[in-house]
């Protein structure tokens, strides 16, 4: 393993983080929060402040659902072409900037360039895809079955909005929601993870300036997320939340927006399984587990949580997979080749290290990794476990992290029960060259997505979500539009 050491700062650093608005967007005017309290915004590779962010109080968020209730009206009359133009021009200006808002997620979040390039072209696209759904809203028309009445259904925007954004991939999971919501007619409140707010501001300028119009993109950026949101929750204006989080947080959420019988979209946790069968690919099996298992470092809940191999593959699937792990490139991300970056704070790289080690000291084999690397930033070793036991806490909770914990099956039935074995159901990865096998599989998992000899199923036209403790609702797709809309029946006496 390769370990990168960072630079001094960089001017085009400096440039890049001066050019991004730190205050409040509130009914189209950038502000500092009503106490004027900031947040400071830290680098996860050095530990060292990257710039300020304004605060927001409870009152700052009660002005921003204030400037988008008055907004929601005229927005929602405003033609779908106008709000598709406005998305599709939002939709160049990222692609333009794409370095810019690249190297920002880089320095607040922490992965590689590569990867933070790679997520800029994804979150784009969804300001793309939702300008085209824009114009495809459509109701119906039929007659009732005894012929007296003739049935019309519509679509219209379910209302001002709440989306809350999670850290780890700040760009794509501000368009997935904004994109559908501005292409429905929706105005909205978005409240960014405090550890990554600069790339929501970025892109809330490039939405302003692209034409939304005052009050329909409202953004506040805090500290203290449950004073700020609670009462949006519980104002009755307020008509749905969506929310990117842990399992733990988005319960409570769906519990506070029961009193409203708010809309609600969930994207939570997960554990997920990574299946690799006795007639797989073993070279793509291997790649698609470093695909499913390092994007991000680990810290996404699409992440191959546990790796179940059949036994006669999993003593050379474990070797390579370690081989190639242990070659990673691990440093700051700005620094060239970087492979790996660092975890987003010292919480999350001490969890990392307790779930590695509780593995290791219940019989796990550690093949490579199971260390922190450096003093300074928040890194952690690419790490693979084989052989670790079913009472392996590595195995029950989200990992978030570079860690690959591998056991082993050896009948269908046992694979699938052993991928189930949990109550999330986000997303599950099958290798295997037999097609009904890999259709059998798919149907029998209790997973809202399915990875088939891929590592990587997110895509910005097909639907994104879970079942169980994973969520409510998807996004993407032409589905990600409805979410934002509710159905209106008219009967009508010919």
């Amino acid at each position: 393993m390769t370990v990168a050491h960072p630079p001094a700062t960089d001017p085009v650093q400096a440039e890049v983080l001066a050019r991004v608005p730190g205050r409040l967007l509130i009914g189209g005017v950038w502000r500092d929060a009503e106490d004027g309290r900031r947040f400071p915004v830290e680098d996860p590779s050095t530990g060292t402040v990257l710039r300020e962010a304004a605060d927001a109080s409870p009152a700052d968020g009660r002005a921003a659902l204030d400037a988008a209730a008055a907004a929601q009206t005229a927005w929602a009359a405003t033609p779908p072409r106008e709000r598709s133009d406005i998305l599709r021009r939002a939709f160049d200006a990222v692609t333009e900037r794409a370095e810019e808002f690249a190297l920002l997620m880089t320095l607040e979040m922490g992965k590689p360039l590569a990867e933070s390039r790679a997520e800029v072209a994804y979150g784009a696209e969804f300001l793309r895809w939702f300008s085209e759904e824009a114009v495809r809203i459509s109701g119906g028309y039929q007659v009732a079955p005894n012929g007296a009445t003739r049935l019309l259904t519509m679509k219209q925007p379910v209302g001002p909005c709440l989306l809350i954004t999670p850290w780890n991939f700040p760009l794509a999971m501000g368009t997935r929601k904004i994109g559908p919501a501005v292409a429905a007619g929706c105005t909205m409140v978005v409240k960014p993870a405090p550890q990554t707010p600069l790339t929501m501001l970025a892109l809330a300028e490039v939405l302003t300036e692209a034409g939304l119009p005052e009050g329909v993109l409202n953004v506040v950026t805090t500290t203290s997320a449950a004073e700020v949101t609670g009462p949006l929750i519980a104002d009755p204006r307020l008509r749905k939340l969506s929310f990117t989080g842990s399992t733990a947080v988005g319960r409570a959420l769906i519990r506070q927006s029961a009193d409203t019988v708010l809309r609600v979209s969930m994207e939570l946790g997960g554990n997920d399984p990574f299946l690799v069968f006795e007639d797989a690919d073993l070279d793509a099996a291997v790649n698609g587990a470093l695909l499913a298992k390092m994007r991000n470092m680990g810290e996404a809940c699409t992440a191959a949580n546990r790796f179940i191999v059949h036994a006669s593959l999993a003593e050379e699937f474990s070797r390579r997979l370690a081989a190639r792990m242990a070659s990673l490139t691990v440093g700051r991300g700005t620094e060239p080749d970087v492979q790996v970056g660092p975890l987003i704070d010292a919480a999350a790289r001490t969890k990392v290290d307790t779930l590695v080690q509780d593995a290791v000291a219940r019989g796990a084999r550690l093949l490579t990794g199971g260390q922190r690397l450096r003093e300074q930033g928040h890194f952690y070793a690419p790490t693979v476990l084989a052989d670790v036991p079913a009472g392996a806490r590595v195995l029950t909770e989200e990992i978030f992290g570079p860690v690959a914990p591998i056991t082993t099956f050896t009948e269908e039935a046992e694979a699938l029960r052993l991928a189930d074995d949990t109550d999330t159901g986000l997303v599950a990865y099958v290798f295997t060259r037999d097609l009904s096998r890999a259709l059998r599989v798919c149907e029998k998992l209790e997973t809202g997505m399915v990875g088939v000899n891929q590592g990587l199923v997110s895509n910005p036209a097909a639907p994104f979500g879970g079942v169980r403790s994973s969520g409510l609702g998807r996004e993407g797709g032409a589905q990600g539009i409805d979410e934002y809309l509710e159905t209106k029946y008219v009967g009508i006496q010919p």
